[in-house]
């Protein structure tokens, strides 16, 4: 999902997505879903949360980030 459609999803939820980065964003939105803020946390590509609509783009984001 690109920045756009990630900033439009927040909207509609209410949030302010202002200039956060994808990675915030996305956190912010898992937090307001009230789930667990982990996007880009599966360093070693592992998670259970298998129905996340994150899931691909965390893997990646994971990857880049360590």
């Amino acid at each position: 999902m690109n920045l756009q459609e990630i900033r439009r999803l927040a909207r509609n939820q209410g949030l302010m997505p202002k200039k956060l980065s994808k990675l915030d964003l996305v956190r912010q939105i898992q937090r307001n879903e009230g789930n667990f803020d982990c996007f880009a946390t599966a360093y070693d590509g592992v998670c259970d949360q298998y129905a996340c609509l994150w899931r691909k783009d965390c893997f990646a984001a994971a990857k880049r980030t360590h």
